[in-house]
C-alpha cells in the first residue's frame, strides 16, 4: 500500500529556500512526483523523478529553482526549493505513478498519478 507523509513546509520571504520531504513507503517500483495545488489556479506537477534517481523532469514554472532527490534506502523524497517566489504559494503533495505506466515527464506534464499525499503548504509573502 501506498502512504506518504509530507513536510517542510511553511511561511517564508520571497528569495528565501525550503526543502520539503515527502516519506514514502512502497514506492520501488514507482516515479514520485510533487504536484501544487493553489487557490484558483490549475494543477502543476512540479517535479518528477525516476524509481531510481536517474531521471527528472522539471516545469517550466521551476526550472533552474528546485532541485528532486529521492534517497531509497531511506524511503525519502526531496525537493529543495530555492529562490522561491510568491507565485510558488500553493499546498504541495507527494504522489507516486507505477514505473511501468509513465516517465517522469509524462507523470508529470500529464498530471497522472496512482496515489498521493495529503500535502504541505508554501507560503511565500514579505
Amino acid at each position: 500500500q501506498l502512504q506518504f507523509v509530507e513536510s517542510g513546509g511553511g511561511l517564508v520571504q520571497p528569495g528565501a529556500s525550503l526543502r520539503l520531504s515527502c516519506a514514502a513507503s512502497g514506492v520501488e517500483s514507482y516515479h514520485i512526483g510533487w504536484f501544487r495545488q493553489a487557490p484558483g489556479k490549475e494543477y502543476e506537477g512540479v517535479s518528477c523523478i525516476s524509481s531510481g534517481g536517474g531521471s527528472t523532469y522539471y516545469a517550466d514554472s521551476v526550472k533552474g529553482r528546485f532541485t528532486i532527490s529521492r534517497d531509497n534506502a531511506k524511503n525519502l523524497v526531496y525537493l529543495q526549493m530555492n529562490s522561491l517566489k510568491p507565485e510558488d504559494t500553493a499546498q504541495y503533495y507527494c504522489a507516486a505513478r507505477r514505473e511501468r505506466y509513465a516517465t517522469p515527464e509524462t507523470m508529470c506534464s500529464g498530471r497522472n498519478y496512482d496515489a498521493r499525499g495529503q500535502g504541505t503548504q508554501v507560503t511565500v509573502s514579505s
